[in-house]
């Protein structure tokens, strides 16, 4: 149906009345959302290299979900999911925006990748435009990759933007130092750290909104590529580095080589950087008085980069990175830390997706409204109270080639199952993921009725969802080396 009434029990969160005739203050939001960060890279989620603790005190102080997923192994579709709480397919956006699509591919490949939506249209109804209806004060620091100029967060709910434009990196000025080169951002002095600064600009937006309810939305840069990080963080990784013994061990994936180890100093460094920001802003929750009263919530748009462009970082035990329908490029480090509700060091393994985002947050809040478009997103606040969650099947359709080196893929879990589909051949790829997180174990032949069951799933969302499909190439040749 076009409109979805979201509901919710009263019982179950935070009490209405704490004297008479007076309401609870408005809970805050606080929303970290970090750039190609890998499921493995920090070390609340087992990374023996990376130092993460201010990460990790998310983690120690609220609920840790270790089944995650992102809706889409690249960033904008991803992104375009959060704000939204629909799928890819519905917005439109199932490449990272500027990719080549349609008409316009050059590559050798056997399909051509589909069109898509260049831009979060105006038309969608955004969590921030949600919020800011209900008295919300809104805030944008970062990355936001879903559009050019017209379509950028102040043009989505947001009253602040602080860097969101069309890059879909830190590629002006000093990159990820002052200047920036950022028309969203001004110059801080000569060599300012963009994480730093973001986290800085986020602070000063609580301590002036601290009297109102407020959405912060960090999206960080951090930590896309250009791998460039602070010397001082640099050198302490590249010391590490050489007092454990650590060298570079590769693996294969498809005609990729994949990363086998976390041992890449620049990288180590940026994923420090980006932790201290987390820290810093956290930080100013407790030094503000807002930390009592505020959600936080942290996540990853896509895996961490393991196929290509430095393979900066290591995804074991699961398979595959940034780019690809295996765990390593869909599986995310999510974490929530809700005051009153999430017990202390919890670990959910409940499956969630980028698209619960929405509802939750809205359902955190109080707020109940209708809303002008169908979202695909489930509440997972049982899940935060410690109760049974069962969001239902979760879906994937990326008709595309990644620069990471897979081809178009599409993907379907349901409980313990996952099922991937090869556009090029129809290959069909069955894997359970409570015995087999690494999906070394193919078991189609195994399990056809189970393939059965998911490919037909699988099918019946694609049409529901309107979801674009590649097409055949006829300038394909097949006696050339193919272009991925």
């Amino acid at each position: 149906m076009n409109v979805i009434r979201l509901l919710f029990l009263l019982a179950c969160l935070q009490p209405v009345l704490v004297g008479a005739g007076q309401k609870t203050k408005p809970l805050n939001f606080v929303f970290f959302l970090v750039d190609d960060l890998g499921w493995a890279d920090l070390k609340t989620f087992g990374s023996s290299f990376y130092d993460t603790p201010n990460c990790d005190r998310i983690a120690a102080t609220g609920m840790k979900f270790t089944n995650a997923y992102a809706a889409c192994p690249v960033c904008s579709p991803t992104r375009a999911s959060i704000m939204t709480g629909r799928y890819p397919t519905r917005t439109g956006v199932t490449d990272y925006i500027g990719a080549p699509a349609g008409k316009a591919w050059r590559r050798n490949t056997r399909l051509l990748p589909a069109t898509y939506t260049r831009q979060l249209e105006l038309k969608e109804f955004t969590i921030a435009e949600a919020l800011k209806e209900n008295g919300y004060a809104t805030f944008f620091a970062g990355k936001w990759h879903l559009g050019n100029e017209g379509f950028w967060p102040e043009d989505q709910g947001f009253d602040i933007n602080m860097g969101g434009h069309h890059r879909g990196g830190p590629y002006g000025g000093k990159k990820y130092f002052s200047p920036y080169g950022n028309p969203r951002l001004t110059d801080g002095p000569d060599g300012e750290h963009l994480p730093d600064r973001l986290a800085a600009e986020t602070v000063k937006f609580m301590a002036a909104n601290k009297n109102k309810p407020f959405l912060a939305y960090l999206s960080f840069y951090s930590v896309h590529t250009p791998l460039i990080a602070r010397k001082d963080l640099t050198q302490k990784y590249q010391a590490r580095k050489k007092e454990r013994g650590l060298e570079e061990k590769w693996g294969q994936e498809h005609n990729r080589k994949v990363r086998l180890v976390q041992e890449h100093a620049v990288y180590g460094g940026m994923v420090e950087a980006m932790d201290l920001a987390v820290g810093k802003v956290l930080d100013g929750l407790k030094e503000h008085g807002l930390e009592g009263n505020t959600a936080v919530f942290f996540m990853s748009d896509n895996g961490g980069l393991s196929t290509s462009e430095g393979h900066p970082t290591s995804n074991l035990p699961l398979r595959g990175g940034k780019g690809w329908m295996y765990e390593g490029g869909i599986r995310e480090p999510m974490m929530v830390r809700w005051p009153g509700v999430t017990q202390s060091g919890s670990v959910n393994d409940t499956p969630v997706t980028s698209t619960d985002f929405y509802p939750t947050i809205l359902e955190m809040a109080r707020i109940e409204m209708e809303l002008p478009l169908p979202i695909d997103g489930v509440s997972f606040t049982s899940a935060l109270r410690g109760e049974k969650h069962d969001r239902g099947a979760m879906y994937w359709h990326y008709p595309h080639y990644g620069n990471q080196g897979c081809a178009p893929t599409a993907a379907v879990r349901e409980g313990d199952w996952k099922l991937i589909e090869w556009y090029e051949n129809g290959k069909l790829e069955l894997f359970n993921l409570k015995e087999d997180i690494a999906e070394k174990n193919d078991l189609a032949k195994n399990h056809p009725d189970k393939v059965k069951i998911l490919a037909a799933k699988l099918a019946n969302w694609r049409k529901d969802t309107g979801a674009r499909m590649p097409a055949n190439n006829n300038n394909f040749n097949k006696d050339k080396r193919e272009g991925r």
